[in-house]
């Protein structure tokens, strides 16, 4: 007999994102429209809802208009609309704009709004618990509950009080199971569970791997003759050399300047840092420009979905769906994943509640995948379906220029033949005698700065007497694989300084791994070279607290 004690609900949803709570609220309205009782709960890993989440971010509302029509006169976060829109390739010292005819219309940011994703979850988690929807902040989903015939039946959160040598502590509890007719997976890019899910339903057998770039991210206070709400820049080209990614820049309200810069994990050169690629970029003189007198005030990081289209995994399997950046909506070229995110989980919901409305939850939701290839979502990625893969392919110049070829030939309704494919990123390290050191400069404390004192700034904060969550299959991979052929890549990727190679007293190297400093960004999951390392849940509410990002 189980010691859990277990509750039941009609649909339990992992996640309080975008996606989580937007499925959430289109259950209730659908209901409440159909006048008939439906129970949704909501598990959120952070210590509240918007502790976790992060994004540059613009936001198109085309979702939450659908979602919430009258948001505005509700008190929605979207107050600042982009007024500029800017995209610049840089070189070392110089920089020049790409002008907007290039771009096709939707690249131009018209209409979008600039804001902390974070404080938008807060708000929608407002609307989600007026309609009677339970979210339950600092309660991590550790485990997948399945029934006799193999369907998932909902998810476990995690004992409480385990020791880091697996005993119980005083203050030891069990772990609660939810039940469901469905569970949502919103777990965002690289959920832990969503990737179990994905071995045991072979959700990824007719499709191609899921690919990820690692957004570091900066908030900034900045004088106010600096500031010019709604001004928004993007960035390519330089610092980045033999890899590709970006940096975005949005000044927001009350003074700050939201600036944060993405390397796409599919990099060869295992001595490649994305946090110190980013910290350099500050240093460019047109960005430097736009912060120079400011103050830093929150750090954080996270990995992004960009594998696109062609990367769309099989949404559903018996009992449940995965839906947002669990599955993997976001339009890369445009920088954007929120609108999908939230529209993917509206249609989840409404095929949930057909379904049990119609007394058929034990079939899956097929109804889902099958409006979402209809939906606007598909149509959007499709249209910029190799714009990430031309740039993999072929680098910056000309990937961009093929980008944009393929992208106004689709825009245009002449749909491109071709679709190009993507290789996981962990494939893609070269081995260390194949790359060459990169010297980056030292910190300087007031523009750029090292990892623990940006980790510091992000409120991170573990129980230090529990299980490590940052796992190895097996512990003698890192100093006899990783750390002779790759020259220990794990030391470098991570922006968060979890990982370190030290020297026991017999001279031999070992992994050390502080666990504590995790910013539950996933990349070691996703770029580890062996594919060793396995991020698991840990206590609920570890992690960031990010205030405002």
């Amino acid at each position: 007999m189980s010691e859990r004690e277990s509750m039941a609900y009609d649909v339990v949803i992992v996640g309080g994102g975008p996606a989580g709570l937007s499925a959430a609220i289109r259950l209730k309205q659908l209901a409440n429209e159909a006048g008939r009782e439906l129970s949704v709960c909501i598990l959120e890993k952070g210590s509240e809802v918007g502790a976790h989440i992060l994004s540059g971010a613009v936001v198109d509302p085309i979702a939450l208009n659908e979602l919430i029509p009258d948001w505005k006169e509700k008190g929605a976060p979207l107050t600042v609309q982009v007024a500029e829109n800017h995209h610049w390739v840089l070189t070392r010292t110089g920089k020049w704009a790409m002008p907007h005819l290039m771009m096709p219309p939707f690249m131009r940011n018209r209409g979008t709004y600039t804001l902390s994703l974070g404080n938008l979850c807060r708000w929608l988690a407002g609307q989600a618990e007026e309609l009677g929807v339970e979210i339950f902040p600092g309660f991590a989903a550790a485990e997948i509950l399945y029934s006799e015939d193999g369907a998932v039946r909902g998810v476990a959160t995690g004992d409480l009080g385990i020791a880091r040598d697996g005993s119980h502590r005083a203050d030891y509890q069990p772990g609660m199971e939810l039940h469901a007719r469905y569970t949502f997976f919103a777990e965002g890019a690289r959920g832990h569970l969503t990737k179990r899910l994905t071995e045991i339903f072979g959700l990824r057998d007719d499709s191609g791997p899921q690919v990820f770039g690692l957004g570091v991210k900066e908030l900034w206070d900045v004088p106010a003759d600096k500031h010019k709400p709604g001004r928004v820049i993007h960035t390519q080209g330089w610092p980045l050399d033999g890899a590709w990614g970006g940096g975005f820049l949005y000044h927001q309200e009350n003074n700050q300047v939201a600036l944060g810069f993405v390397t796409s994990l599919d990099y060869a050169n295992p001595y490649l840092s994305p946090f110190e690629e980013m910290q350099r970029w500050k240093t460019h003189p047109a960005i430097r420009a736009e912060i120079e007198g400011g103050r830093r005030v929150s750090y954080g990081a996270r990995a992004i979905n960009e594998g696109g289209y062609q990367a769309i995994p099989k949404l559903v399997f018996p009992g449940g769906a995965l839906i947002g950046c669990s599955a993997g909506f976001v339009n890369v070229p445009r920088i954007k994943g929120t609108h999908t995110a939230m529209k993917s989980a509206m249609l989840a919901a409404e095929a949930a509640f057909e379904a049990i409305a119609t007394d058929r939850s034990a079939d899956e939701l097929s109804a889902y995948p099958d409006t979402l290839h209809k939906s606007w979502i598909v149509k959007e990625l499709k249209t910029v379906r190799n714009a990430q893969p031309a740039v993999a392919h072929w680098g910056g110049f000309a990937g961009t220029l093929f980008a944009g070829f393929d992208m106004w030939l689709n825009y245009l309704g002449i749909r491109t033949p071709w679709t190009l494919r993507h290789k996981a990123d962990n494939l893609k390290t070269r081995r260390k005698d194949a790359s060459g050191p990169i010297l980056y400069p030292k910190p300087d404390g007031v523009l750029t700065f090292d990892r623990l004192s940006s980790v510091f700034i992000s409120n991170t904060n573990h129980e230090e007497d529990q299980p490590v969550h940052l796992t190895l299959k097996d512990p003698d991979i890192p100093t006899a694989i990783n750390l002779p052929v790759y020259a220990g890549p794990e030391q470098r990727y991570c922006p968060a300084g979890v990982y370190e190679f030290v020297e026991e007293a017999d001279g031999e190297p070992r992994l050390q791994i502080n666990a504590q400093n995790c910013v539950h960004c996933k990349t070691c999951d996703i770029k580890d070279p062996t594919q060793n390392i396995n991020w698991v849940t840990p206590e609920g509410g570890g992690g960031p607290n990010y205030p405002n990002m």
